[in-house]
C-alpha cells in the first residue's frame, strides 16, 4: 500500500533531520521549501482545485481561460506582455464549503473572478492565469515559478511556433519529471495548422514531452478563437475538480521526486560486515601505537622474574632481586584501583611510523564504512573521530589494565619450601664437615659419622642439597618461562580488550552514530520515494 501525502512528507522530514547539514544546501533546501509548501497547502481548502494555466507570451493562454470560463474575464491583446500579475477564477462554492480566500492569499493571487458553477465548470474550481514564463520582466517570471510550485494541476498552453522552445522544456517540463498525472499540454492556435500539420505538431509535443519524463502526459490541441478542443480541456479540468486528487497527486510527486534525490545523495547502501571483523584492523594499528607489544613483552620478562624470586636457587635468586622489574620501570606495576585510574605509564611515545599507521588505520576505517557516503558525511565523521584524544585514552587503559596476578603461584610456594630445605641440608652438611675438619686439625677425637650409601652422611647432605636445588631450580626455571608466556598471553588479550574499548569510545560509537544517521537519512528517503 501507498504511503499516505502526510508519510510521505514525515518520512522526507525525517530523511533531512537525520541529513542535519551534512548534505549540501543544493539538496536540501528544494525539499525543505517543498514540505513547508505541502504543510501550508494541507491547512488550507481542501475542496478547491487549483488549476494553472502557464505559458510563454503570445501562446493564448488568457484567451484560453476566457474559453473556459465562458466570459471575457483575462485580459488579452496583441501587446505582450498582456499578463503581468497572476489573476483567478473562482468557480460556484464546493458542496463542503470552504473559504477560497486564505488559499487565494497564500497563492498571493489579488485579482480574483467568481463565476456561478456550470455543467462544465463545478464547483471549488479555481483557475488561475498566469504571468509569462519567458517575460522580460524577472519579477513576472518570479511569480509564475512559484504559482507553477503551488498549483494542483498545471496546464501548460503552448502554440506551433514555440512549442518546442527550450527555456520550456529545459526550464520547466524536465524538472516536472514523473508528474504526468498533474501535467496537461494545450497546442494552443491549433486553427492556424492544417489537419496532417496540427497532428505532427501534436506528435512532436508528446515526443518531446516523453524525452523530458512526461510520457503519460496529456496532450491536446484547442483553439481559443475557434472554441475547438475547449470542451475536451473543460471535461479533464472537471474532473479532476470533482475527483479532488490533484492536490495529492501533485504533492505526492513533488515528494517523490525530491526523496529520490536526497536517497541518491546519500549515495549507495555500504555491505554490512560484522562490527568485530571490521575492528580488528583499527584494534592492530591503535594496540601498536599504545606500545602495547612492548608491554606484554615487559610482562613476560617481571614473570619470569617474579617466578625466579620463589623457585630460583637461593643464592642466585637473591643476587637476581637486585635486577630492576621491567614493568616497575614502565610504571605498570601492581597497584591499588584507585590509584591506577588516575597513573600514567612511562612508555617511550608512539614512534612516527605507528602514529602514522594508526592516523590512517582510523581514516580508513570511516571511509570504509561510509563508502559512497558524500563527502560532507565523511568530513562530518571524521570531525566526530577524536583522533587527538587517542594518545592520552590509550595509554591510560594500558596504565590501568591488570597485568600480573597480586598473588604468587601455589607452585611457587612448594618448589621455595623444597628450596629451603634442600637449602637447609646443604647448610647443614656443610656444618657437619666443617666440624669434622675442625676436630681433626686439632686432633681431637672424631666422633663416628654414619654413612648414607656410598657417602658419609654429611657429604650427601652438602652434594645432595646442592645438586638437588640446582636440579630444581632448572626445573623450576622452565616452568618460570612457560607460565611468564601464559599470563603474558592473558596480558595481551586484557590489554588489547582495553584498546578495542579505547577504540569503540572514541571512534567505532562516534562512526556508528554517523553511520546510523546516514541508514535513518537513506531509509526514510526511500520510504517516501515509494
Amino acid at each position: 500500500m501507498s504511503p499516505t501525502l502526510a508519510q510521505r512528507a514525515d518520512a522526507l522530514a525525517a530523511a533531512l533531520d537525520a541529513a542535519g547539514d551534512r548534505l549540501p544546501p543544493t539538496v536540501t533546501d528544494a525539499p525543505r521549501a517543498l514540505l513547508s509548501r505541502v504543510r501550508e497547502r494541507a491547512g488550507l481548502s481542501g475542496e478547491h482545485t487549483v488549476v494553472a494555466l502557464a505559458g510563454a507570451t503570445g501562446s493564448g493562454k488568457s484567451s484560453l481561460l476566457n474559453a473556459l470560463a465562458g466570459a471575457d474575464l483575462a485580459a488579452t491583446g496583441v501587446r505582450r506582455p498582456t499578463t503581468s500579475h497572476p489573476s483567478a477564477v473562482v468557480v460556484g462554492s464546493p458542496p463542503g464549503g470552504g473559504d477560497p480566500g486564505p488559499l487565494l492569499d497564500w497563492l498571493e493571487v489579488a485579482r480574483r473572478h467568481a463565476v456561478a458553477a456550470g455543467p462544465g465548470l463545478p464547483a471549488g474550481l479555481v483557475l488561475l492565469d498566469l504571468p509569462d514564463h519567458d517575460s522580460v520582466v524577472v519579477e513576472h517570471r518570479e511569480r509564475a515559478d512559484r504559482l507553477v510550485a503551488r498549483a494542483d494541476l498545471l496546464v501548460w498552453v503552448v502554440d506551433p511556433q514555440k512549442y518546442a522552445d527550450a527555456a520550456l522544456h529545459e526550464g520547466y517540463l524536465r524538472a516536472l519529471a514523473g508528474r504526468d498525472d498533474v501535467v496537461v499540454l494545450v497546442l494552443n492556435q491549433a486553427d492556424r495548422l492544417a489537419v496532417g500539420e496540427r497532428d505532427a505538431v501534436l506528435a512532436d509535443l508528446a515526443r518531446l514531452a516523453a524525452a523530458d519524463g512526461l510520457p503519460r502526459a496529456r496532450v491536446l490541441a484547442a483553439s481559443a478563437r475557434t472554441g475547438d478542443g475547449v470542451d475536451a480541456l473543460r471535461d479533464l479540468v472537471r474532473v479532476a475538480a470533482e475527483r479532488r486528487e490533484s492536490t495529492t497527486r501533485r504533492f505526492g510527486a513533488d515528494l517523490r521526486a525530491a526523496a529520490r534525490e536526497v536517497a541518491d545523495a546519500c549515495g549507495p547502501t555500504a555491505s554490512r560486515r560484522p562490527r568485530a571483523v571490521v575492528a580488528d584492523g583499527l584494534v592492530d594499528a591503535l594496540a601498536a601505537a599504545a606500545g602495547v607489544p612492548t608491554v606484554v613483552d615487559a610482562v613476560r620478562r617481571s614473570a619470569v622474574r617474579r617466578a625466579g624470586a620463589h623457585v630460583g636457587w637461593p643464592p642466585v635468586r637473591w643476587l637476581a632481586r637486585l635486577r630492576p622489574d621491567p614493568l616497575r620501570r614502565l610504571h605498570l606495576e601492581p597497584r591499588p584501583a584507585a590509584e591506577a585510574e588516575v597513573s600514567r605509564t612511562s612508555l617511550p611515545p608512539a614512534g612516527a611510523a605507528q602514529r602514522a599507521a594508526a592516523a590512517t588505520a582510523v581514516r580508513d576505517h570511516v571511509d570504509a564504512a561510509l563508502a559512497g557516503a558524500p563527502d560532507a558525511w565523511v568530513l562530518a565523521a571524521r570531525a566526530r573521530v577524536d583522533v587527538a584524544a587517542l594518545p592520552d585514552a590509550l595509554d591510560h587503559a594500558v596504565a590501568r589494565t591488570p597485568l600480573l596476578p597480586p598473588a604468587p603461584a601455589r607452585w611457587w610456594r612448594a618448589v621455595g619450601a623444597l628450596h629451603a630445605l634442600l637449602l637447609a641440608a646443604a647448610v647443614a652438611g656443610a656444618l657437619w664437615l666443617g666440624g669434622l675438619a675442625l676436630l681433626a686439625y686439632l686432633r681431637l677425637p672424631e666422633p663416628v659419622t654414619p654413612v648414607w650409601g656410598p657417602l658419609p652422611a654429611p657429604t650427601a647432605l652438602l652434594l645432595g642439597g646442592l645438586v638437588g636445588g640446582v636440579l630444581l631450580a632448572l626445573l623450576g626455571s622452565i616452568g618460570a618461562r612457560l607460565g611468564a608466556r601464559r599470563r603474558a598471553g592473558a596480558a595481551a588479550r586484557r590489554l588489547r580488550a582495553a584498546v578495542a574499548d579505547v577504540a569503540e569510545r572514541l571512534v567505532l560509537a562516534p562512526l556508528a552514530a554517523e553511520t546510523d544517521a546516514l541508514a535513518a537519512c537513506r531509509g526514510a528517503a526511500l520510504r517516501a520515494a515509494a
